[in-house]
């Protein structure tokens, strides 16, 4: 499993990397983020949201676990923060396996639900503005996916 690289300079370019990325995922796919508070999870789910479409404003969903948008498929944008000493499954699995994206902030306090074939992308703080975006993906479709990005 190969990591890929991508640096953003703002808030306005990590959007647009999640803009480019939303065009690439099919119907069930899963992408997990990880990294600081403030890194820009919340940021780049915005992206992903605009790429799908989706006009509502999104805000990080930290007290209600998960948010539901509609757009061109629906967004499932979770954030599993609070769950960490929780045993309680509030049915991702039928999230997961739904007809639209499902994005998970702090997905390892629920890695025991995260289906094998996702994405991780790990954005670090390289500065200030600056920021890292590590993709890694499990699996063939999520590999293509990533591809993608460095061709657009």
């Amino acid at each position: 499993m190969r990591d890929y690289k991508i640096h953003s300079s703002s808030e306005e370019e990590t959007i647009r990397i999640g803009e480019r990325l939303a065009i690439l995922l099919r119907p069930g796919s899963v992408v997990t983020l990880s990294g600081q508070l403030g890194a820009g999870k919340t940021t780049l789910v915005k992206g992903i949201a605009a790429g799908l479409g989706v006009k509502q404003m999104v805000t990080s969903p930290t007290f209600t676990i998960i948010k539901e948008y509609e757009g061109e498929l629906p967004l499932y944008h979770m954030d599993a923060y609070r769950l960490e000493h929780s045993e309680e499954d509030i049915g991702f699995s039928e999230y997961f396996s739904g007809e639209g994206i499902s994005v998970v902030e702090w997905a390892t306090f629920i890695e025991e639900y995260v289906p094998d074939q996702h994405l991780n992308i790990d954005i670090r703080y390289e500065d200030d503005h600056r920021r890292m975006l590590v993709f890694t993906p499990h699996g063939l479709h999520y590999e293509r996916a990533v591809k993608g990005l460095y061709r657009q």
